[in-house]
């Protein structure tokens, strides 16, 4: 696998995974896993920026 595709998935990834977290986050009204998906949207972006270098 090459840079780019690596970096495209594992960003997918952590979008898909993101989502998930503050879904369960805004549900149970708990904040740990709201911002631990925010935090994975953020190294999703990252990720998605390296790419494209």
């Amino acid at each position: 696998m090459k840079k780019n595709s690596t970096l495209a998935i594992a960003a997918i990834l952590l979008i898909i995974l993101g989502i998930y977290m503050i879904y369960l986050g805004t549900k149970g009204k708990i904040l740990p896993p709201t911002i631990t998906g925010i935090g994975f949207m953020i190294i999703a972006i990252a990720f998605l920026g390296l790419r494209n270098k």
